[in-house]
């Protein structure tokens, strides 16, 4: 009988379910053969992950909590029970998918066991308690280490093929030389103010020439491409706020760079293979270092350092991000 392997993770933020790619990808691997995911449907993996050729098949689930904790556990059993999986593998912390596999009488439940959760693995192999302090692909690093699985490539990467969707998104695939700006975040203190991407537009138009710049944006702060719009009263502008996740994959695919804040969108950005500058000013650029992302920061930045202030954003100028940008004409 094959195995059958499925992998759970909880978190809801796109940038998150890219950065456990690699982990996901090298459990795969390690089984040679593709495997089934559980995911939140906010992350819209099904369409984002639709070329990769390690997935299977993936199904979502909310993983609420308060009154509706017992009703995701079934839900989870209902999954695994229908699939018989041999193995459930857990890439974060949470005990539902831990119990439902327990319920479902899964012989193989490996997850990080950090707090409460080792108690519904079949495997004493877990993380430290201590460990809750690294960032979640820390987390995975370390547990495929403890079971044995190669990590080959650590850096997310993403295949995603944007031919079936460019008559659905046309009025994005204008002529010219195109670039992107990520003028938004899922945190505030994250972003680099609208006035400061005019500007840094208005630089780099006379500079590099280009036609349209794409501004990446989630439909919850349209505000922000309308007001960089408005306040440029440029026509170079192209706005995606009202474009789901194929839309703003075929945006970023069609850019000859993307500059923007650190946000799922540039983590997004670096995993299709464009060239990609965040701004980082507020957050640590530790948890990225397995990234490909080219990282620009003020003068006065120190690592591991949490500001949630989103003025501090200030202390990154358009002209520094100009400077970065100019030095690596030759790549860009």
């Amino acid at each position: 009988m094959n195995k059958k392997i499925c992998i759970v993770y909880t978190h809801h933020k796109l940038g998150d379910l890219i950065w456990q790619l690699p982990y996901i990808k090298a459990i795969s691997e390690h089984h040679n053969q593709s495997v089934d995911l559980i995911l939140r449907e906010k992350t819209q993996a099904k369409k984002i992950l639709k070329d990769e050729n390690y997935i299977d098949n993936i199904s979502y689930n909310n993983f609420r909590k308060g009154i509706f904790y017992w009703i995701e556990v079934f839900k989870l059993f209902k999954i695994y029970n229908q699939k018989k999986y041999s193995y459930v593998y857990i890439l974060d912390k949470v005990n539902r998918p831990a119990i439902a596999a327990k319920l479902a009488g899964i012989k193989n439940i490996i997850g990080p066991g950090i707090g409460n959760q080792k108690k519904y693995l079949t495997t004493k192999i877990v993380l430290n308690d201590e460990d809750w302090k690294l960032n979640y692909s820390e987390q995975s690093k370390k547990l495929l280490k403890l079971h044995n699985i190669n990590l080959n490539n650590p850096f997310p990467q993403l295949n995603f093929n944007t031919k079936e969707f460019n008559q659905e998104h046309s009025d994005l695939l204008r002529k010219g030389k195109k670039i992107a700006f990520g003028v938004d975040s899922f945190e505030d203190y994250k972003m680099w103010y609208e006035e400061d991407f005019v500007k840094l537009a208005e630089l780099l138009h006379k500079k590099y020439l280009f036609d349209y710049i794409y501004l990446i944006c989630g439909p919850n702060k349209s505000y922000i491409s309308k007001k960089i719009i408005e306040t440029s009263q440029k026509n170079y502008f192209i706005d995606c706020s009202k474009k789901d996740l194929t839309g703003v994959i075929t945006a970023i695919k069609n850019s000859q760079f993307y500059v923007g804040n650190n946000s799922g969108p540039l983590n997004l950005s670096a995993a299709l293979g464009v060239q990609s500058f965040g701004l980082i000013v507020n957050d640590a650029i530790s948890e990225l270092k397995y990234s490909k992302i080219q990282f620009i920061t003020p003068k006065n930045y120190k690592d591991n350092t949490w500001i949630r202030d989103r003025k501090n954003m200030k202390t990154l100028t358009p002209e520094e991000v100009f400077n970065f940008l100019e030095n690596k004409n030759d790549e860009i």
